[in-house]
């Protein structure tokens, strides 16, 4: 199948047209790759930092809420599904992957195993720290906090502080 692929021209305003839903000053930086556009909704006042891949999947939508940044260099792949809420901040460098590969036995090729497709939620008003990787299937309560370069695998609730590899609650922001 051959992928549609939208390049921003620059700092400014999107093309709207090629996107499912593109809100109000909406800032995309040169180098910014979108990937199935008509999958992507993307919310007022959001800032998508250069080199960032967005890629929106077949028939799964990309949904980023208004009053979003998500700094250089990321790679938010919404395989499954990704809603990234409102209020959200993630540091330049973080990847987001809805797809890993099933686990095979002995000597089966890996590369072709079969795919497992989960989605992901980022709640409203949480901070994802530069170079973190959110796994499928993950959901990341309101108002959390995850570490530099932390490994997320499992869910994290609301108002938590999570940091390590594999990311782990530390403490909460109650």
């Amino acid at each position: 199948m051959k992928y549609k692929l939208w390049k921003s021209e620059g700092a400014g305003i999107p093309d709207k047209t090629k996107l499912k839903k593109c809100g109000e000053n909406v800032i995309i930086e040169d180098g910014v790759r979108i990937i199935f556009p008509e999958n992507i909704e993307i919310g007022d006042n959001v800032y998508v930092g250069h080199d960032t891949i967005l890629k929106g999947y077949y028939n799964s939508i990309l949904k980023i809420g208004s009053n979003t940044w998500i700094g250089q260099q990321c790679f938010i792949h919404g395989a499954a599904g990704i809603i990234i809420g409102k209020n959200v901040g993630i540091g330049p460098m973080v990847k987001i992957h809805g797809a890993k590969h099933k686990e095979t036995k002995g000597d089966a090729l890996i590369l072709f195993s079969e795919l497992e497709y989960l989605p992901i939620n980022i709640k409203d008003n949480c901070n994802i720290g530069i170079g973190a990787v959110i796994l499928p299937g993950v959901t990341i309560g309101e108002g959390s906090i995850i570490g530099a370069n932390a490994v997320v695998n499992q869910n994290i609730p609301a108002l938590s502080i999570a940091v390590g590899v594999p990311a782990k609650v530390k403490k909460t922001r109650e």
